[in-house]
């Protein structure tokens, strides 16, 4: 009886982009789990290009990525545009200046971008924001993974843009400094199978929805 009831227990499968655990997703997961006790949540560190093919095998039911594609068998969600931070050592000759700062304050800078690989990834959207402004980074340094972009800033061999949320991660010989630039955001998008009718997905996206109203944010902005 034991077993026919686990068989029998709603499953939903989560996967995510590392950078998202430094913001609401460990909150919204709580809050799910509150309401939906019953139901067995399974966690998959996955990019974003991973997320898709895992949704369209049906390994995961519900992916969190920073990364818009066009999947005719993918449904996207923007739940809202997350401004960007920059990563500086303590030393850096912005990293005492009050206030934001602009791009070109950057410039001549090695900027590490992650992660390296599947791409397209984070790190174009990083790029494209330095080409887009016509600012020339002296170098860029490709890494696998935020904690090696992080750790390489500490040691003062470049700088880094971040979802605003990463500063929560504190790290000796940091510092964040927000941005002033239009458009320096990263989306965060909830994927899902195109028409899937799992009971679950409304209910996440209900509870997505309360918490950003409680957080006073603004849902798909």
């Amino acid at each position: 009886m034991r077993q026919l009831q686990a068989a029998r227990r709603q499953r939903l499968g989560i996967g995510f982009v590392a950078s998202t655990l430094y913001g609401y997703l460990p909150e919204c997961v709580r809050r799910y789990r509150e309401a939906r006790p019953d139901v067995d949540v399974s966690f998959h560190e996955l990019t974003t290009l991973e997320q898709l093919a895992a949704l369209k095998e049906g390994r995961i039911d519900i992916g969190f990525g920073r990364i818009e594609f066009n999947d005719p068998a993918v449904e996207r969600t923007l739940l809202r545009n997350e401004k960007l931070s920059a990563a500086l050592f303590v030393s850096h000759r912005a990293a005492s200046r009050l206030g934001a700062l602009t791009l070109d304050e950057l410039a001549g800078d090695t900027l590490i971008v992650y992660p390296k690989a599947p791409r397209p990834s984070y790190a174009d959207q990083v790029l494209a924001l330095f080409r887009d402004r016509g600012v020339q980074p002296a170098a860029v340094h490709e890494v696998k993974e935020l904690q090696t972009a992080l750790g390489l800033v500490a040691a003062e061999s470049g700088v880094c843009l971040v979802p605003a949320s990463v500063e929560r991660l504190r790290r000796d010989n940091v510092v964040y400094r927000t941005l002033d630039e239009a458009g320096a955001v990263s989306p965060v998008i909830m994927s899902t199978r195109k028409g899937d009718r799992n009971p679950e997905l409304p209910v996440m996206l209900r509870v997505i929805r309360e918490m950003y109203r409680k957080a006073g944010l603004s849902f798909g902005a």
